[in-house]
């Protein structure tokens, strides 16, 4: 049942089939093999894919960095970290990667956030005699802290499909998001020292805490949505809500979006959201099928054969999620293979939302690997360099990330004590 569900979702995706259909296909052809196909199952796990309450999270977060980049937010957060990190040697790379925390905190999409950091940063550090493969590999890198930092599409996918927290998962994000980012400043330190970068003027105090001013109602989204989701003043849907009309006040406040930026912000948000449904009602179709099809165990009873280390058998699932990840996107991945994994970590004795979190983490450098890195795709897109080169100036901040994944496998600690900060 692995190798026919695998082996017929890969054969379609290799056809060029969109990976809802594929998916969709797959469980078909598994359920027929199994003498269930039945088109009244399809349809109402279809439906039942679609009509979860915690999925209606997705589209107002996509919606918060739709309003968010028209309306002005975007360019107050970068101008209040240039301020505080413009001046120092490689500044503006610093500036990056703290706007990328602060901006994980609005949107909970790599894509998005990548965007809005490149559309404003790659101009600024190449102007500035910044090395273009770097600077570009760098907004990447920091795009992908989007997933991780609550609030976070990929971890609203797996807790619907897995079942899980998503509040528990949203919190456990925190800490290992910060460290990400500190990794990143890290090797931004040994990369700049390269550039013969021109600095900013270091601003005054009193710029420093105008640029704060004009940011502050920007700055203080991500601390309402943490505060919300700690003292259980909403649910992750609902933090969605109250993210996507705060960020619409906050705009029209600055004077700098319209009402007549709607129309387009909420279209754009529509067709997002409805790739993402259909995605996820397939999935969920597709995770009864290897239910049904008693998948997991089998899975378990091969990678048993290996070892019955939970540390070790974590290890081999990121291996595998890695490989994975260089030729999938994130939700897909997501949608798939958590039914699958899932109930092998928990057998084992492995945490749903350490396990969550991790998977989120390997998939998200998934997005900055070629072939098929969405986020390289898109920062290469706005500073014009070619895929080979943006993968040269990346190479730095990926294996830092990939160092840090290693860190939290073998010291869960790093996950699960904070976890415990935030949640008890």
């Amino acid at each position: 049942m692995i190798w026919l569900f695998l082996g017929t979702l890969f054969f379609f995706l290799l056809l060029g089939i969109p990976v809802a259909i594929s998916m969709l296909i797959s469980a078909i052809v598994m359920l027929s093999a199994l003498g269930l196909f039945d088109t009244a199952i399809i349809g109402e796990y279809l439906t039942k894919g679609a009509n979860n309450f915690s999925l209606m999270a997705i589209p107002f977060f996509i919606l918060t960095g739709e309003i968010m980049n028209v309306g002005g937010v975007s360019k107050r957060i970068v101008e209040f970290a240039t301020a505080l990190f413009g001046h120092i040697r490689g500044g503006l790379g610093y500036v990056t990667i703290v706007a990328g925390v602060i901006f994980a905190g609005l949107s909970g999409s790599a894509v998005a956030d990548t965007a809005a950091l490149g559309a404003i940063l790659i101009p600024m550090m190449i102007a500035r005699g910044y090395n273009k493969n770097s600077s570009t590999g760098l907004v990447a890198a920091s795009g992908i802290i989007g997933t991780i930092i609550p609030p976070s599409i990929p971890m609203i996918l797996f807790g619907v499909v897995g079942g899980v927290s998503i509040t528990q998962l949203f919190m456990a994000g925190i800490v290992p998001g910060l460290m990400i980012a500190v990794g990143l400043m890290i090797a931004w330190y040994f990369v700049s020292k390269k550039d013969n970068s021109e600095k900013l003027p270091k601003a005054t105090w009193n710029q420093r805490w105008i640029a704060f001013i004009r940011a502050f109602w920007a700055l203080l989204l991500p601390v309402i949505i943490i505060v919300g989701l700690r003292g259980g003043v909403f649910t992750p849907t609902e933090a969605g809500v109250v993210a996507a009309i705060y960020a619409l006040l906050v705009s029209l406040g600055y004077r700098e979006g319209k009402l007549s930026d709607l129309p387009g912000v909420f279209i754009e948000t529509a067709k997002t959201t409805g790739v993402v449904m259909f995605v996820a009602s397939t999935a969920i179709v597709s995770a009864y099928a290897i239910t049904v099809g008693q998948i997991p165990r089998e899975l378990g009873e091969t990678i048993g054969g290996f070892t019955d280390n939970p540390t070790v058998l974590l290890l081999i699932i990121m291996l595998f999620l890695l490989l994975v990840g260089c030729v999938m996107d994130l939700t897909p991945a997501v949608l798939i293979f958590t039914p699958v994994l899932l109930p092998v970590v928990t057998a084992a004795g492995i945490d749903p939302v350490y396990f969550g979190l991790l998977m989120v983490i390997n998939l998200s450098i998934g997005l900055i690997t070629p072939p098929v890195g969405t986020v390289l795709y898109v920062a290469s897109g706005i500073s014009k360099i070619s895929l080979v080169d943006i993968t040269k100036g990346i190479w730095p901040f990926l294996s830092v990330q990939f160092g840090i994944l290693i860190l939290l496998v073998l010291f869960p600690e790093l996950v699960t004590v904070p976890l415990g900060w935030f949640t008890d």
